[in-house]
């Protein structure tokens, strides 16, 4: 059996993250070859990915990254918080993002195919999870166009990544301004632009339930329709940024905010970790 030393386990735990037991044992298994020892151990991994397969993730976090011409927000997510805020699992959110920031790719099939390293993107979660020994995957990605954008990435917990991440495309100079939009979006969580965004089926859900509520309540027929236009309103303010009171002066609207600011949003996109 070929001499197994400190050091050799010592570099190769550096390199993989695992543990000191599986990490002599695949040493050993390949004779002190530790080219051998990560294909052991990989392998290894790959098995209890599979067996992991069904957990829920919950946990993990939030990243944007931007070309010139587009940004992409994404949602890379784990099991536990200790797994979130381990270097390797923030590492490889730096190299998921490398690897898409100019990809081009739109849907989460086209990014988890998109060339990383000596593999896809799909193939670098992979080994990752098989490595710190958790479920981890590509959740979701938005990629929005635009001529500028103005990110923002909020921490929950100081001692974790960013779990709530917002990105907006706009037209202007005014970066300080649209930066302050992306973090009213992170916390009005606007699901649309403008009240014509909305889809027409939501707000007949809408409407329809308005209605309901207000003839529960005995309210006289003729106010009825005035009540409902004002109770949906109110819906497009929730729904809708450009509807919405401003967050640092809720006298003001957004729309009101960016047309003093010489800024036109052109799309934005709100993640939220586990949402």
């Amino acid at each position: 059996m070929a001499d197994i030393s400190l050091a050799d386990i010592k570099a190769l735990r550096e390199r993989l993250g695992t543990g000191m037991v599986d990490t002599k044992n695949a040493l050993v298994e390949a004779e002190g070859d530790i080219e051998k020892a990560v294909e052991i151990l990989r392998l290894k991994g790959a098995k209890g990915n599979a067996k992991r397969a069904d957990r829920s993730t919950s946990e993990g976090l939030v990243s944007v990254v931007e070309s010139a011409t587009a940004a992409t927000i994404f949602e890379l997510a784990c099991e536990t918080d200790f797994v979130a805020k381990n270097d390797k699992f923030i590492a490889l959110a730096a190299e998921v993002g490398a690897a898409l920031a100019d990809s081009g790719a739109e849907t989460l099939e086209a990014a988890l195919a998109v060339v990383a390293g000596a593999g896809t993107v799909g193939s670098l979660v992979e080994d990752t999870a098989a490595i710190l020994g958790e479920k981890i995957e590509l959740r979701r990605i938005t990629r929005i166009p635009g001529e500028h954008f103005a990110i923002y990435l909020h921490q929950t917990s100081k001692d974790l990544p960013p779990q709530i991440g917002v990105v907006v495309a706009y037209e202007g100079s005014d970066a300080e301004t649209a930066r302050s939009i992306a973090q009213h979006i992170s916390f009005a969580d606007p699901q649309y632009l403008a009240r014509e965004d909305v889809p027409a089926d939501a707000v007949e859900t809408e409407r329809r339930i308005v209605e309901e509520i207000s003839r529960g309540e005995g309210k006289p027929e003729a106010a009825l329709p005035k009540i409902i236009e004002g109770r949906l309103g109110a819906y497009y303010k929730q729904v809708a940024l450009l509807e919405q009171d401003y967050a640092r002066d809720n006298n003001l609207k957004v729309a009101k905010v960016l047309q003093d600011a010489g800024l036109t949003v052109t799309g934005f996109a709100r993640y939220k970790v586990g949402a």
